[in-house]
């Protein structure tokens, strides 16, 4: 089954081929399903595409220090049997796989490190564009441990540690609208983003560590695949294309 025919498996307007795509290889198929973070049609994609796959191994765009923090939100959202109230998509995606191994394979790691540093210094970068890549590396860094603190302190305990940032962001339709509803606003709301982004100057220092970061997702996948088989990845919508294409 191919990228084109994979959404015609799935009678769902959330499911297309503009948000998934299924790359075969020799030792095993990688499948993306591309996310907003916090839409209800990302949500619902992904939950609707895990049900109905049941995979074995699931890949998400998170550091694989905060996966803990995250898995408790989907176990405490499966205690009680309802959605992930902190997580959005990546929550949803644990709770629609309870059996699955979970895998982050997003920066920061020892791998992100050594590529980034590396291509700052092949290239000759600007002090500033250093500078700017190194500060924005720090957040990224602070967040994770962060939130590995935070799973520690919620599996420790009876109570659930949210980050603020995991707050759901809100959006002009639900959960509760239909899928078909949800579809159109989520379409609408990726072009007006992309319209935006490719009205204001390029940003050195993001395209940077993006580049790096998608190198190194595309080679956990590769190593996913190579070793333990099928593997379905939850990424941002903006790198699906990219991912994709290295896979394929």
């Amino acid at each position: 089954m191919d990228a084109c025919e994979f959404p015609a498996s799935i009678d769902d307007p959330r499911v297309t081929r503009q948000f998934c795509r299924r790359l075969p290889g020799a030792d095993g198929d990688v499948t993306l399903l591309g996310v907003v973070h916090d839409h209800p049609a990302s949500v619902g994609r992904v939950e609707r595409v895990l049900e109905a796959v049941d995979p074995e191994r699931v890949a998400l765009e998170l550091p694989p220090a905060a996966v803990p923090l995250y898995e408790a939100y989907a176990r405490d959202a499966a205690a009680e049997s309802t959605r992930p109230r902190f997580g959005g998509e990546m929550s949803a995606a644990i709770r629609a796989a309870p059996d699955a191994e979970i895998v982050g394979i997003d920066a920061p790691n020892w791998s992100f490190l050594r590529r980034l540093l590396t291509r700052l210094v092949a290239d000759r970068a600007s002090a500033e564009t250093a500078r700017r890549v190194v500060s924005s590396l720090g957040a990224a860094s602070r967040e994770a441990l962060t939130c590995r603190i935070a799973a520690t302190v919620t599996n420790a305990t009876s109570m659930t540690v949210a980050r603020d940032e995991h707050e759901p962001i809100e959006y002009d339709c639900s959960h509760d609208d239909p899928p078909e509803r949800q579809a159109a606003h989520e379409r609408s709301h990726v072009a007006g983003v992309r319209a935006l982004l490719g009205s204001v100057a390029d940003d050195g220092a993001l395209a940077y560590r993006d580049g790096t970061r998608e190198e190194c997702m595309v080679d956990r996948l590769e190593s996913l695949r190579r070793e333990e088989g099928d593997v379905v990845a939850v990424v941002g919508i903006d790198h699906l294309e990219t991912i994709a294409d290295e896979l394929a």
